[in-house]
């Protein structure tokens, strides 16, 4: 028998001490994990840090769209004043890089997902052939957190009981086949994301009128760097400000510099 203190959970401070069961604490703690029950304003439960990586996906996509298609047009801008080959440089670094953001999101979930599958058929195959094997090798993973054998024993064969697959996954691999995604759909979040992002200096840089359609854009794409960042930084959970610095100040050295090189191009003739 071990304690579990409620008095965190209901009750307050002096709620009383509850004797329970080892394997149960142990299933209770779990279940409170996964519920948010504990921590509230926490993230919790089963597939919830699935979604934090597709938001974190979506940020960073936005923000590629934002820096690149904006020092495209602002280095186009400072190398002319001309309408068409500001628009023609802008939808192409948009389509392009969209392409290329959806591309390489689908290689790169594609061989994550293949080798997730083969450990999963892997570990199935292990699990029909040796199940003696694959209980102890739970329970000594339990144990080695710092269970005591009896206790990682009878964890193991309660979790083994209601989902094998799923125990050893998650305890030996860090796999949850609620979470493998799609590549499919990684490829399309992606390349959405860098859309919307970059028609944001598409816009600014065509709507305005010529005298100030650079600062304006300037302005706009940082003010939109600022809150993408601050968003990541807050899905993250880390303090705002440091990350939203980093990526405001890497935007603005990206216009400039691309900017100046426009302009350099442009009074010296060649363009």
């Amino acid at each position: 028998m071990v304690f579990i203190g409620l008095g965190s959970m209901v009750g307050g401070p002096w709620a009383p001490q509850i004797a329970l069961p080892a394997s149960q604490c142990f299933a209770e703690r779990m279940s409170l994990d996964r519920s948010g029950a504990t921590h509230p304003n926490e993230p919790h439960g089963a597939g919830m840090a699935s979604k934090l990586n597709w938001l974190r996906a979506g940020v960073l996509g936005a923000n590629d769209g934002i820096v690149s298609v904006a020092a495209i047009v602002v280095g186009v801008a400072g190398a002319t004043s001309v309408v068409a080959p500001i628009l023609t440089a802008g939808i192409a670094g948009l389509v392009g890089g969209a392409i290329s953001m959806a591309l390489g999101e689908y290689v790169s979930v594609s061989s994550q997902r293949d080798s997730q599958h083969a450990l999963i058929a892997k570990e199935r195959v292990e699990l029909a052939e040796m199940p003696d094997e694959e209980l102890s090798e739970l329970a000594a993973i339990y144990e080695s957190k710092g269970l005591s054998p009896r206790t990682a024993m009878t964890v193991a064969e309660e979790l083994t009981a209601h989902d094998a697959l799923s125990a050893h996954l998650e305890a030996e691999l860090g796999i949850n086949e609620a979470d493998v995604v799609s590549p499919w759909q990684a490829a399309g979040t992606s390349a959405l994301a860098f859309f919307i992002g970059a028609m944001l200096p598409l816009l600014a840089i065509l709507l305005p009128p010529e005298s100030i359609r650079v600062p304006v854009t300037f302005a706009a794409v940082l003010v939109a760097l600022a809150i993408t960042g601050a968003t990541g930084a807050r899905i993250g959970g880390s303090h705002w400000l440091r990350p939203t610095l980093r990526v405001v100040i890497g935007g603005a050295i990206a216009l400039a510099a691309t900017f100046l090189i426009g302009t350099l191009l442009g009074t010296t003739g060649v363009v």
